[in-house]
């Protein structure tokens, strides 16, 4: 399977909640980077921190595809 088929293909319920969570705390932490105030160093490095675990869960989630049995056996073949 490659890269774009694996994108393509059905994911499964677990990673598809796993997947609004890492976009959810992406966009947090872009909120705190972008917020029009005055916020401590330490916050925004924090967002940053933040903005990369969401992007990376996001992505790991993305990929992952439900286990056909016909997937099974080309793979096998």
């Amino acid at each position: 399977m490659n890269v774009v088929q694996r994108l393509k293909a059905p994911t499964p319920k677990f990673f598809k909640v796993l997947r609004t969570i890492g976009i959810s705390l992406a966009v947090a932490g872009g909120t705190v980077i972008a917020s029009p105030i005055a916020i401590p160093a330490i916050m925004v490095s924090v967002a940053g921190y933040v903005i990369l675990a969401g992007s990376v869960i996001t992505a790991v989630s993305q990929t992952a595809v439900e286990n056909n049995k016909e997937d099974e056996q080309h793979t096998e073949q």
